[in-house]
């Protein structure tokens, strides 16, 4: 007769449940891994790559814990107002000269660093996703830089690199975020801000050109303020000669009508004393006058 092990259905079922156990922590450990943890701050844009549902999930995923079946990735856009930096030199956004070019009316070329402040529309992320299939930083670093580039340099070019020059710069960086909003903004795109970092970087040459200029322009305007000076002084003495001359005439008219003006002022100088030698001469001063 066969020895049968009475320990052995008990052996069987602790390995089944051991084997149950370790499919189900799998299972489980699968479905954690296949989700994913929206920051606050951000909104979720959900891509499906199976089945009929295939392609991007037109509704935003808020901020906490989601998960993803298979086929199925998320895609993270900060809705928070964001900084970004096109600089020549590296910088926090990036590495690569990022540096804007563009040219005046005379097509004199221009480089420039700018920065601009720009937030996402929660609701629009899915349609921009579906639009660009690109990140929320590779969207800063590609189309809308083209477009902020675009936009600049076709301010820049309506106008000479004097008017930049002289001030006129932050007029047309303004501009250049009225055209920017016009594209962007109706896809959920605000761009607050756009600034110059810095001032344009200039060809030398036109540098030397625009300060000569600016030097000429300043020794003209002293000259003419020197000849302003010389002639209000010749106007202020032909003035006070005019006034010289009608004062004599005057004094002179007053003299012939009334003789005796002159006998008056000659005893207001008078001293007192007789001259010692008077030549047989009549004193110059009538005493005999009442």
């Amino acid at each position: 007769m066969a020895n049968i092990n009475p320990g052995f259905p008990l052996q069987r079922k602790a390995a089944t449940i051991a084997a149950v156990a370790g499919v189900l922590l799998v299972a489980g450990g699968g479905l954690v891994s296949c989700g994913r943890t929206i920051q606050p701050g951000n909104v979720g844009v959900k891509i499906r790559t199976l089945g009929p549902s295939a392609g991007v999930d037109p509704t935003p995923l808020s901020s906490g814990y989601h998960f993803n079946l298979l086929g199925e990735r998320i895609v993270e856009f900060p809705v928070i107002q964001r900084t970004y930096a096109y600089t020549k030199e590296r910088n926090d956004d990036g590495p690569e000269n990022e540096e804007l070019t563009f040219s005046d009316n005379n097509a004199l070329p221009m480089t420039a660093d700018v920065q601009l402040v720009m937030r996402i529309d929660p609701s629009k992320a899915p349609a921009l996703y579906t639009r660009y299939r690109l990140t929320f930083d590779q969207i800063f670093e590609g189309p809308l830089r083209n477009d902020v580039r675009s936009a600049i340099a076709a301010e820049t070019e309506l106008v000479s690199v004097e008017y930049l020059y002289k001030g006129g710069r932050q007029t047309v960086v303004q501009k250049a975020l009225a055209r920017v909003n016009r594209k962007w903004s109706p896809q959920g795109v605000e761009v607050s801000q756009l600034d110059w970092i810095g001032t344009i970087r200039y060809p030398q040459v036109i540098l030397d050109s625009i300060q000569a200029k600016t030097k000429a322009d300043a020794d003209a305007s002293a000259a003419q303020a020197q000849v302003a000076v010389a002639k209000a002084q010749a106007d202020a003495k032909i003035e006070q000669a005019r006034g010289d001359a009608e004062s004599n005439r005057l004094l002179a008219q007053s003299i012939a009508s009334n003789p005796e003006v002159v006998q008056l002022r000659a005893i207001e100088k008078w001293d007192g004393h007789l001259p010692q030698v008077t030549g047989g001469s009549v004193p110059f001063i009538n005493l005999d006058r009442k």
